[in-house]
């Protein structure tokens, strides 16, 4: 049992907390969801990519992911690793897309 307000933490073996493996698979198929339905030159999409390939690292490595699952994980890392490199980085000189909108000059 979890005390109140760490429902979404798991504690390893060493009283380290980690994230729960649901809380975290969650978070990475909601930025695989965002990935995909993101314009080809969205600026952020590099970012989704590497935040990607961090969460299925962790993923990979948790203590409560069975072996074969781990291993398909690292697989699946490896494949986003190179969604990653091959995703436009998003600089200073990226303009937002025509979908965003402007900011507002003042805020109330």
């Amino acid at each position: 049992m979890h005390p109140p307000g760490n429902e979404a933490r798991d504690p390893d073996e060493d009283g380290v907390h980690l994230p729960s493996v649901e809380a975290l698979t969650a978070g990475t198929l909601a930025l695989m969801t965002g990935y995909a339905q993101a314009a080809a030159d969205c600026p952020n999409r590099s970012l989704m990519a590497r935040k990607l390939v961090s969460n299925l690292f962790f993923l990979s490595g948790h203590p409560h992911v069975s072996p074969p699952m781990r291993n398909m994980l690292a697989n699946l890392r490896t494949r986003w690793q190179l969604a990653a490199e091959a995703a436009p980085m998003a600089g200073p000189d990226r303009q937002p897309s025509p979908l965003w909108h402007a900011a507002p000059v003042n805020v109330q």
